[in-house]
């Protein structure tokens, strides 16, 4: 489904206050959050009385909602927030809830910095999971990078323990951990990533540098609660927002940014190892919406 179909093209005969209302249905439909569609309407609102614009209503409107909701996205300091991984290992913490797409978009990243020729190390905590590791191990195979797990069922900390251990003795520059996204036998998920978490600072001093939630596009509103909740236990620095075909509305990365200030970090467009690419706001925006003549853009594409 799209939204945003036909809004804002020139020959549109609906008036201007009723082009509005379409547009807070629009920006509800694509699970931008409530709070976000009303302040995001009052500055158009405004902006449309001050200006007295020039050109087609629709057109206006386009690039007014453009300007607003990337500066939700992408507000000023964000753009220095990016790391050059100067420390080594330099430990990244992979976080999400069932199903969402963890060990993919982990041997997607693992693909990405070997490419860049980093020495990266998958380590697979999630083993109460038995394709979990497969996967992990499929992943490692097809890209040529380390792997560290256990047995099925073996205690987490002690993977990423080991796991840490070998990326010291190789040098590693690179190490991406797998977690667990579900509840097993009567423990608790959230206590088991904090303990985690103080396990890798311990090995590592200073790590993890970074904790990124895997979100799945398609989650709605949801995903705000799932956010709240990870940024509680291991403190999330970035969104890694996943499922984001031709029919996800993804708009819930915004409700997040204005909500939680987790800045999106990179989006999953596919299953092949190439589909993670950098989040930038312009071109997220421009897929989510459409151009001003159709809406049916490719979001692999407007993300390159």
């Amino acid at each position: 489904m799209r939204p945003f179909r036909n809004m804002f093209r020139g020959d549109s005969q609906i008036g201007n206050d009723s082009l509005v209302d379409r547009l807070e249905e629009s920006l509800l439909l694509a699970d931008v959050g409530p709070a976000l569609c009303d302040a995001v309407l009052d500055r158009i609102r405004q902006r449309s009385r001050r200006e007295s614009p020039k050109t087609e209503f629709p057109e206006f409107l386009r690039a007014a909602l453009m300007e607003e909701l990337e500066a939700a996205l992408f507000p000023p300091g964000a753009r220095d927030s990016t790391p050059k991984l100067p420390e080594r290992p330099w430990v990244i913490l992979l976080v999400g809830s069932p199903g969402v797409g963890k060990t993919t978009t982990i041997g997607k990243l693992a693909y990405r910095y070997r490419q860049e020729g980093r020495r990266v190390l998958m380590a697979g905590t999630d083993t109460h999971r038995a394709a979990a590791g497969e996967q992990s191990a499929v992943w490692a195979d097809r890209i040529g990078v380390d792997l560290v797990t256990q047995k099925e069922g073996a205690d987490a900390a002690a993977v990423v323990h080991d796991a840490l251990r070998a990326a010291l003795a190789r040098s590693s520059d690179l190490v991406l951990v797998d977690t667990a996204g579900r509840l097993y036998g009567d423990r608790n998920p959230m206590e088991d990533l904090r303990k985690l978490y103080r396990v890798i600072g311990k090995v590592v001093p200073g790590a993890p540098q970074e904790s990124f939630l895997v979100l799945d596009a398609t989650t709605g509103q949801n995903g705000l609660q799932q956010a709240r909740e990870f940024n509680r236990a291991v403190a999330v620095d970035g969104i890694v927002l996943t499922k984001l075909d031709g029919t996800a509305r993804g708009g819930i990365a915004l409700a997040i940014q204005r909500d939680l200030g987790i800045p999106i970090r990179f989006l999953g467009v596919g299953e092949e190892a190439e589909d993670l690419v950098e989040f930038r706001p312009r071109d997220f925006l421009e897929a989510m919406m459409g151009s001003s003549e159709e809406t049916g853009i490719d979001s692999r594409e407007a993300s390159h």
